[in-house]
């Protein structure tokens, strides 16, 4: 009998089975997305017949809606089809740092270090240390969900756990927790300069918006959601893998490593170390020579300078570097032409995402381009507006509208643009520092990311299922984020619930109100 009741699944098994087997009915991503660019096509072309516009607030006059099989739209389809593949903006940053992560991967040196970093770690710690590592990985942009889950995945299987419940919880904290940081990153300066924009143009603006201006708010909901993330892992995550049955042996794995180092390893590991803080060395003096090409035209680096737009390159060169003197002492890379070899392995494993990245890229840009997202999302904004909301709920709607959005508009900083044109002028008209308004989208711009098809790199992160799960569709990877999504959510607006009422200061010199 209680063999029976054991074999039971529980509410939140059957729960996620249906949301698992509903979501594995939908078609293949390529397929998916070819299905979402004719809705797009159509849906453009009919809202274009009806002559409608939106007035985005700031902009000198109305933006149309462009229908797609107008005779504009149809040059835009037949000659930006290329254009829109290249250009799509994950692809640059999945295939650099691929290149230069599958080096190290297959040079042996991400296996070692993960075996020298957490081989004598409890194994009870691990879960909560991908939380916190992946809440404070933003500060590696985009770079971080490439980076972040399939490390994670072999710290776990390093130490026994199952390594998808240290690929999936590495990808929901990175990505549910990608809004805030334990450290001030780019996302900082760039949302800080778009609410300065804004705000600029009322009369009483408010207090200027920093860097640095949700800094306290932050570091408490990065230690907080860091910690959640990992409990998720450890009590939901993982013990569900092990009752359905889930593969801990990836297909086409090598055979189990020991969890002892070779003394060629740990010579070519002490290498590589002093080969990344002479990397590191020289990054740093060509930063704070007086002249570097690397500081903005003031003389800095915020809000926006080249060393900011160089995290790519600086990851890149921070595993590349490294990963060559490894794999010369190991005896991987023996000659120079062995080291494109590797990297062409690592590529190799990227076919899947390079031809869904073709038709990922034809949808956004025909999104962007026809101006529907602009529509929706000033759409959703009037609605609040017509509710007559005010006050704290105004805010808990806005946080919701942001959640629903951002299903659609991956892009924080194009969505931060659309919403804050609408929303900072409103709140602080209701006596609000933009800084709050800021915060509080900050809530609703990650969580839902982790479960919509428009994220590409869930593509990338389903494939890593795959060699555990190889039947495993989109609706797998959904069920698998879900029981993060709305903890993260209710955990996060808890915490700015708190500020509100206790009138905490969000970061220096940023309170929630304004001045009267």
């Amino acid at each position: 009998m209680s063999e029976t009741r054991a074999a039971r699944p529980s509410r939140i098994d059957r729960v996620l089975n249906l949301v698992e087997r509903v979501g594995n009915k939908l078609p293949e991503p390529f397929v998916l997305f070819g299905l979402l660019f004719l809705v797009v096509v159509v849906v453009s072309t009919a809202v274009a017949a009806f002559g409608v516009t939106v007035r985005i607030p700031g902009a000198d006059e109305v933006t149309p809606i462009r229908g797609a099989l107008s005779g504009e739209g149809l040059e835009f389809l037949f000659t930006k089809m290329a254009e829109n593949f290249i250009g799509f903006p994950p692809l640059e940053t999945v295939v650099t740092i691929m290149l230069a992560v599958g080096l190290a991967e297959r040079t042996g040196l991400l296996t070692a270090l993960i075996r020298v970093a957490f081989g004598g770690a409890p194994r009870w710690v691990l879960p909560y240390a991908v939380g916190l590592v992946g809440i404070a990985a933003s500060v590696m942009a985009d770079s971080s969900m490439i980076i972040i889950p399939p490390l994670a995945a072999l710290v776990f299987k390093a130490a026994g756990r199952h390594p998808v419940a240290g690929l999936l919880g590495g990808f929901a904290a990175v990505g549910a927790g990608y809004s805030t940081s334990p450290l001030v990153t780019s996302l900082d300066a760039l949302f800080a300069g778009i609410s300065n924009k804004v705000a600029e143009t009322l009369p009483d603006p408010g207090t200027a918006v920093t860097p640095v201006s949700n800094y306290y708010f932050n570091l408490v909901s990065s230690i907080v959601l860091g910690l959640l993330a990992g409990l998720l892992i450890d009590k939901v995550i993982e013990p569900r893998l092990v009752r359905t049955g889930v593969s801990r042996e990836a297909s086409g794995e090598g055979p189990e490593v020991k969890a002892e180092l070779e003394p060629a390893e740990r010579r070519g590991l002490v290498w590589a170390g002093v080969a990344f803080l002479l990397t590191a060395a020289a990054v740093l003096l060509l930063v704070v020579w007086p002249g570097s090409p690397l500081r903005n035209e003031a003389g800095g680096f915020l809000p926006k300078s080249p060393l900011l737009d160089s995290v790519t390159t600086l990851i890149f060169l921070g595993f590349v570097v490294p990963a060559i003197v490894h794999g010369a002492l190991v005896g991987v890379v023996r000659r120079a032409a062995d080291v494109p070899k590797l990297m062409a392995e690592a590529i190799r494993e990227l076919a899947g995402f390079l031809v869904l990245a073709f038709m990922l890229g034809q949808f956004i840009a025909l999104f962007t381009w026809t101006n529907l997202g602009a529509w929706v999302a000033v759409s959703g904004a009037d609605l609040l507006r017509a509710i007559g909301l005010d006050g704290y709920p105004a805010f808990l709607g806005f946080m919701v509208l942001a959640s629903v959005l951002n299903l659609f508009i991956i892009s924080g900083s194009s969505l931060w643009t659309l919403m804050a044109s609408v929303f900072v002028p409103m709140f602080v008209l209701l006596g609000f520092e933009p800084g709050f308004a800021q915060a509080a989208f900050r809530v609703g711009d990650s969580a839902t990311q982790i479960m919509t098809p428009l994220n590409p790199y869930m593509i990338i992160v389903l494939g890593y299922l795959r060699r555990y799960e190889p039947a495993a569709g989109m609706g797998t990877l959904v069920a698998r984020m879900t029981p993060f999504v709305i903890p993260f959510w209710l955990v996060w607006a808890l915490i700015l619930t708190v500020f509100y009422f206790a009138d905490l200061p969000l970061g220096p010199g940023m309170g929630i109100r304004t001045a009267p």
